[in-house]
């Protein structure tokens, strides 16, 4: 499963926590504004928004998990199973595989509300990128500096969802997880109020206390609240080493880590965390062997190129001795 979030402090940061049983041998992935995105049920996008992000690129064409554009529209979309329903293609509307969604809504939109407009006729398409690769269950997070929102494609129809606390997780829907946030409004960053008994007086015995009752375990639910919780109260400086920093201390508070959660076909866990900063177009990563910040400047390749340009993932642990 995955976590998703937002960050604004002087810039604003996107990103995330892909976790999975295996990789795909995806890569930081750029692709420049002419690079013909062609779609199955649309026109093919000949010019667009360069972007950056982590993709899975497959016959020259990449699949994006997540990615930031030039303007600072981002975009992640995080696994939804047995909810996610897309449909036959339907006239009048815009049929847009999964795969399709995130370079369909990058390419042109440079905001959220911009995002919104093209989701008003979107009709997610039941095509997959192949046989070789079937349909993946999917919801989306959408956001720039202002605003976020999650698109979910369920029985109903398609929901968008205003995201007021900048996070997302897997299942359930959205709503489910706005509305548990409030099992937890007792939780506090504050040293706890004694309301035991009257009559009747405790001491607490630690720090820290006013956040008993956040969940620790790794289903969907619970890290919404707890990725909810750290980035709510999330504290630090504005420059770029605190900001980022700080981005992956949120998401290490979700981390997965190998041998915690058994699957069907080995372990979950966290594959890498990412962290865009989509005022400067800078992707910045770790993987699960290598804890080491590195990062990919969007800026400092040629945008008006033809062909995605990949940058394949510092896998193994980068130790700095001091002597």
């Amino acid at each position: 499963m995955c976590t998703a979030a937002t960050y604004l402090t002087a810039d604003h940061y996107f990103g995330r926590n892909l976790d999975y049983e295996f990789s795909y041998d995806e890569t930081v992935t750029i692709t420049p504004r002419n690079y013909p995105f062609v779609f199955r049920r649309v026109a093919t996008m000949e010019r667009h928004f360069a972007m950056i992000g982590m993709a899975f690129v497959q016959n020259g064409y990449p699949l994006y998990y997540d990615a930031t554009n030039e303007k600072g529209l981002s975009m992640a979309g995080l696994n939804f199973p047995g909810n996610a329903v897309y449909r036959p293609a339907e006239a009048g509307k815009d049929n847009i595989t999964p795969f399709e969604l995130i370079p369909w809504i990058l390419g042109q939109c440079e905001t959220v509300a911009q995002a919104r407009e093209k989701l008003a006729r979107l009709n997610p398409l039941a095509e997959p990128f192949s046989e070789a690769l079937p349909l993946s269950d999917l919801h989306w997070m959408i956001s720039d500096r202002d605003e976020s929102i999650v698109v979910e494609a369920v029985a109903e129809g398609l929901r968008v969802y205003d995201n007021p606390v900048g996070v997302m997780t897997n299942n359930p829907t959205f709503d489910f997880h706005l509305t548990n946030l409030a099992n937890y409004m007792g939780v506090s960053r504050e040293e706890p109020l004694d309301r035991f008994a009257e009559g009747f007086s405790l001491t607490p015995y630690s720090r820290g206390m006013g956040g008993l009752g956040l969940p620790g375990d790794l289903s969907s639910a619970s890290r919404f609240v707890k990725a909810a919780f750290t980035r709510l109260n999330s504290l630090s400086g504005d420059s770029e080493s605190e900001s980022v920093s700080q981005f992956f201390h949120i998401l290490a508070s979700v981390a997965q880590q190998k041998g915690c959660c058994r699957v069907p076909h080995g372990f979950e866990y966290t594959i890498y965390s990412s962290c865009c900063n989509t005022d400067k177009g800078i992707y910045y990563y770790t993987t699960y062997e290598n804890s080491q910040i590195t990062g990919v400047d969007l800026h400092r390749e040629n945008l008006e190129g033809l062909l995605p340009i990949r940058f394949p993932l510092v896998t193994g642990q980068q130790i700095r001795m001091q002597n």
